[in-house]
């Protein structure tokens, strides 16, 4: 089972941009899933994180920008983000943690800029 990530792509700063990460087949028992993005020349930084319930937590560079989603019957979690800045230009990979062991996507490039 993969997790793919889409959405990604060029967008102007305040723009907005939906990202989508699905697993090609079945997950059983998923706790979290969630985003991280790694800038060019940065390490990788969690964005956001929402559990089976609906919680969820926010970086704080992204709070009140960006709103995290999830399909629990398809296994399948969002990332929406709103007035995008340049410094928000990243690969963003989501993930999906179960008891035993945690799956990763592979990155979408986010790119802000006029």
């Amino acid at each position: 089972v993969q997790l793919q990530a889409s959405g990604g792509g060029l967008v102007q700063p305040g723009g907005s941009l939906r990202l989508s990460c699905a697993a090609s087949g079945t997950i059983f028992g998923v706790n979290a899933m969630g985003w991280y993005r790694q800038a060019p020349g940065k390490h990788r930084e969690p964005v956001a994180t929402i559990t089976s319930g609906g919680s969820t937590n926010y970086a704080d560079s992204v709070k009140a920008r960006f709103t995290i989603s999830r399909d629990n019957t398809k296994n399948t979690v969002f990332l929406q983000m709103n007035s995008l800045k340049p410094e928000d230009t990243a690969v963003y990979s989501c993930y999906a943690v179960t008891r035993t062991r945690t799956y990763w996507g592979q990155g979408t490039l986010v790119t802000v800029s006029s």
